[in-house]
């Protein structure tokens, strides 16, 4: 690197001014030096590993890009070009190349523990003769930059309108208690009556929590309950329970 710098600047300032400037940062390099390194040949190692940097570029590109080190390391051995696999590493980390993971995402359903007796009231028929008299809630996780952000959500099963919705980091209660907090708020501006309504989950910690439970109660529906695991992306949840106006027993069984 440092010979690169130096042919970039030595046709304004020369070659002695920059190793004077880069000797007084602490960098110590001789003109001698420099002119050294610009009439040494190429070591061996330095001609092997482009040699190999050019297939292994080659052999990602033809795998579509999702080879990491270990499966790179085993086409190459296939194709008959010996080389260690942390040289395979090494220059697949000089070159910015990676493979793509199939590590699975966060666990987002924890089934809360202790009994739930409420009924299933259901039973995967998720069809709805009106708006706000079913509501589907469900946890999902998205990949950023930043790592595992977790995103809330409640749908009306009527409208497959999304009247709640919320993103954190954090898999706390809080998360959910939010987006039944927008949900109830944006359904009763709207001068909605939420009598009645059926609220559908699974049975993660975040839906059987007290605090969620309570709400639940407050605002006239029925405490949720399903079988944990499953997500509305990809299926609708197996199971899972309604209440018209809750109870006092029901609630306290939350």
């Amino acid at each position: 690197m440092l010979v690169e710098y130096i042919d970039e600047h030595r046709g304004r300032f020369g070659v002695e001014p920059v190793c004077a400037v880069l000797r007084d940062t602490g960098v110590q390099i001789a003109p001698s030096t420099y002119y050294a390194a610009k009439i040494r040949p190429p070591s061996a190692r330095s001609v092997t590993d482009a040699a190999t940097t050019a297939v292994i570029e080659q052999v990602h590109a033809e795998n579509f890009g999702v080879y990491g080190a270990r499966k790179m390391h085993a086409q190459l051995h296939r194709q008959g070009h010996r080389v260690a696999r942390c040289t395979v590493e090494r220059l697949m980390r000089t070159a910015g190349l990676r493979g793509i993971t199939g590590a699975k995402g966060p666990r987002t359903t924890v089934p809360g523990t202790g009994p739930d007796t409420r009924p299933d009231l259901v039973d995967r028929a998720f069809t709805a003769t009106g708006p706000d008299r079913l509501w589907v809630a469900d946890i999902t996780y998205c990949r950023t930059f930043a790592g595992w952000v977790y995103a809330a959500f409640v749908v009306d099963v009527y409208f497959r309108r999304v009247v709640g919705r919320q993103l954190s980091r954090s898999l706390r209660t809080e998360l959910a208690l939010d987006v039944l907090e927008m949900g109830i708020w944006t359904r009763r501006r709207a001068g909605r009556d939420l009598g009645g309504l059926i609220h559908h989950s699974d049975k993660g910690v975040q839906y059987v929590a007290v605090g969620y439970t309570q709400r639940l109660a407050d605002a006239g529906r029925s405490p949720p309950s399903a079988r944990p695991g499953t997500r509305m992306t990809t299926r609708w949840p197996r199971r899972s329970t309604r209440c018209s106006r809750p109870s006092r027993s029901a609630t306290g069984a939350c």
